[in-house]
């Protein structure tokens, strides 16, 4: 495959990939916000506990993640065959189009599959470290809410880069949102 094929295939899922890998960038590093806001205040933390379920919940939400992508990117892709073997009045089975869309469907699931075990990783560095004893469990757990917030920020400064917004507003709103899904789990754990 060359590099003008690689080119023209990259240009061609990039808006897609780009959008899909947004809203799984946030919705795990919400989750994982969730799970660490949860830990926080608990007397005994059970650091393997929480580490454990970082990781549990970032995979399912890979899987769950990646199977929804490929299915809806097959499906959509699939009426666009059936559109286009209308057109042309001939079936395009086994073709270059075919299987273009099958990988493009794969390289979407399995990027979608990685992006909340990619925030896992960076949000759990901290509570890694107090695993091993080298930061102190609290100051941990507030570290880990401090890198969500930075994906969250990165996040929102590369949408405003996309947009030709001021990357900083964009990045800021992301934050104010990651602040008010923090205090509303603070609230919650609170209460029970």
């Amino acid at each position: 495959m060359g590099l003008r094929v690689l080119i023209k295939r990259s240009k061609e899922i990039g808006p897609i990939l780009r959008r899909f890998f947004i809203n799984t960038l946030f919705d795990s590093t919400f989750v994982q916000l969730g799970i660490v806001i949860g830990s926080i205040l608990a007397i005994n933390q059970d650091l393997r506990l929480i580490i454990s379920t970082m990781v549990a919940s970032s995979f399912a939400l890979g899987i769950s993640t990646g199977v929804s992508v490929y299915e809806s990117e097959m499906l959509e892709r699939e009426r666009r065959i059936v559109d286009l073997e209308k057109a042309l009045f001939r079936k395009l089975d086994n073709t270059v189009i075919t299987e273009n869309y099958k990988t493009y469907a794969l390289i979407l699931a399995f990027l979608n599959f990685l992006t909340p075990l990619m925030c896992c990783c960076i949000i759990s560095i901290p509570i890694l470290l107090a695993t091993f004893q080298l930061l102190d469990r609290t100051i941990a757990s507030w570290l880990s809410v401090i890198l969500a917030l930075g994906i969250l920020f990165v996040a929102g400064t590369y949408l405003g880069r996309l947009s030709k917004q001021n990357p900083l507003i964009k990045g800021l709103r992301m934050v104010v949102f990651g602040v008010l899904a923090f205090l509303v789990g603070f609230l919650v754990q609170m209460m029970i």
